[in-house]
């Protein structure tokens, strides 16, 4: 199931146009829309610091927010639309969309390994690389996974992990429709650099080899 969802604070906007946004900036808020689920639009506003603090995390567009606005229930949504200035790139507006429990949307999960402690390859002094920490998934908004399990258990130095080998949650599935690499083990740098170098010379010429010799 889902995790923690983050809270996005907002309060109603009283009065509508281009006057009542700019009175909004003004007063260090960013103005936005609440649209969507079967219920009117709500003109909102939401503190400029708070809004530029989540932008800057990154992969806002794909976060889902439990908005608490004063006098109205608490909601999910997901953005739909950041305007900005075109001069100073700070944003101007912000569209958010309402999620009822059933709706689909794209999100994403983090991925967690486990067996690092018995792999093999890592006992044999490889090196873990995690290729995706986190894969983009097609949920619904009821029925969110906190997270994505791996095991890196069996895995020896050159074996890839892929996202096939991972059981997904029921009625979830990937947006990119081929077998991507989640992590692998890679040898040691001494190690792969040793076998560069017997590569290197197993391509020199035989009667190359015995001149040298």
């Amino acid at each position: 199931m889902a995790g923690e969802i983050p809270d996005l604070n907002a309060t109603v906007r009283t009065g509508t146009g281009k006057g009542a946004a700019r009175q909004a900036r003004r007063e260090g808020f960013v103005p936005g829309t609440v649209y969507g689920g079967g219920v009117d639009p709500v003109s909102i506003n939401i503190p400029f610091n708070v809004l530029v603090k989540h932008l800057k995390a990154g992969r806002f567009l794909s976060t889902l927010f439990n908005m608490k606005i004063e006098g109205h229930d608490d909601v999910r949504v997901i953005c739909r639309g950041v305007q900005r200035d075109v001069v100073k790139d700070l944003p101007t507006h912000v569209d958010f969309m309402r999620l009822r429990r059933t709706s689909r949307i794209n999100l994403f999960i983090p991925v967690e390994l486990e067996g690092e402690d018995v792999a093999p390859g890592l006992k044999k002094g490889g090196v873990l690389n995690m290729v995706r920490p986190e894969v983009e998934l097609m949920v619904t908004a009821g029925e969110i996974p906190e997270k994505l399990v791996a095991s890196v258990a069996d895995m020896e130095i050159g074996d890839v992990l892929t996202v096939s080998a991972i059981e997904l949650p029921k009625g979830t599935r990937t947006t990119i429709d081929r077998d991507f690499v989640i992590a692998n083990i890679q040898a040691p740098s001494g190690l792969a650099a040793q076998d560069d170098e017997e590569a290197d010379a197993d391509d020199v010429p035989a009667t190359e080899q015995d001149a040298e010799d």
